[in-house]
């Protein structure tokens, strides 16, 4: 069955299904909110009124939708565009997303969804409506890594920290990261994402910047320190790495509800914040000897076949 890609973004490497490149929506930079009315009082996440790239990029969803050959529409995390589907008629099945989701613009997405697809294992359940468990597939972890050879460090050396980040904003500066790395003599640290200000290499500390392909250094790794986000957990899930969570501030406790079931269920270290330099011997070590192992229970690698199979399904319905 063909598959249709919309984005702000340029199309993924490999893909070979079609491919319609959305304008951006953003307001200018400095640019005054108010008399955008960009939640529509509430309704909605991300509306801006008189604003033509919000026009235009909703006008070609809607122009290709409007042709009536679509069976279904999934969509990552834009109610405005679930709701421009269902309105045209075309069902819609939502990547569900942990934390609070129980504002109005996100009840009306998860409300009208057929199905509501979650990248985390059944338990623990969300404290979610009836209504959205009933409907709710939990796919565990979904990376790009699934299904490759879990990798085994190799042995001699020095122990290896990866310091793995995103895109979504960092709470932690390099000071800290320094001085971690300077009360655990014999581990070696390599800092993969954007690097913040007053980063600089040393002997123990690497800063690699953003790696296309973090794979290698996820394998090298004895033990990986990272944020709550679901892509970075997924892939910790797949290298099966030992790991310690940090939760960062993100909308609706997305990391911090992410961060908790992990603690609950025994599968990462996890801290509230980024500790101080003299917990941090310990902290690795504890680590280490907990493994990865306990990660099979967040991602069993088949999440993605999983999904597809029942998108499948629902589009053939």
């Amino acid at each position: 069955m063909p598959v249709v890609g919309f984005s702000g973004r340029g199309a993924p490497p490999g893909w070979t299904g079609r491919w319609i490149r959305l304008p951006g929506d953003e307001l200018a930079a400095g640019a005054d909110p108010a008399p955008f009315d960009v939640t529509a009082r509430g309704v909605l996440h991300w509306a801006p009124r008189h604003h033509d790239g919000m026009r235009t990029r909703m006008g070609l969803i809607s122009e290709f939708l409007a042709r009536g050959d679509v069976r279904l529409l999934v969509t990552d995390v834009s109610v405005e565009v679930a709701l421009l589907a269902r309105l045209l008629g075309v069902p819609v099945v939502v990547m569900a997303q942990p934390g609070d989701r129980t504002d109005r613009p996100h009840r009306l997405a998860y409300d009208l969804a057929e199905r509501l697809l979650a990248p985390w294992p059944a338990r623990p359940a969300p404290d979610w409506p009836q209504a959205w468990r009933d409907k709710t597939v939990h796919l565990g972890a979904i990376s790009r890594f699934d299904g490759r050879a879990v990798p085994v460090p190799g042995p001699g050396g020095p122990r290896r920290v990866l310091a793995l980040w995103g895109s979504g904003g960092l709470d932690v500066t390099a000071d800290q990261v320094h001085a971690a790395a300077a009360a655990t003599p014999g581990w070696c640290w390599d800092v993969v994402g954007p690097p913040p200000p007053a980063a600089r290499d040393t002997a123990t500390v690497r800063w690699r910047g953003w790696l296309a392909d973090p794979w290698p250094a996820l394998s090298e790794a004895d033990v990986v320190v990272t944020h709550a986000g679901q892509n970075a957990l997924a892939e910790v899930a797949a290298a099966r790495r030992p790991a310690v969570v940090v939760p960062q501030e993100r909308p609706h406790g997305e990391q911090r509800a992410t961060a908790a079931a992990l603690g609950r269920a025994h599968i990462a270290t996890v801290a509230a914040r980024w500790p101080d330099p003299d917990r941090w011997p310990g902290l690795l070590e504890r680590t280490l000897r907990r493994g990865g192992g306990s990660w099979a229970a967040w991602s069993t690698g088949t999440g993605g076949q999983r999904a597809a199979a029942l998108l499948e399904e629902l589009a053939a319905g």
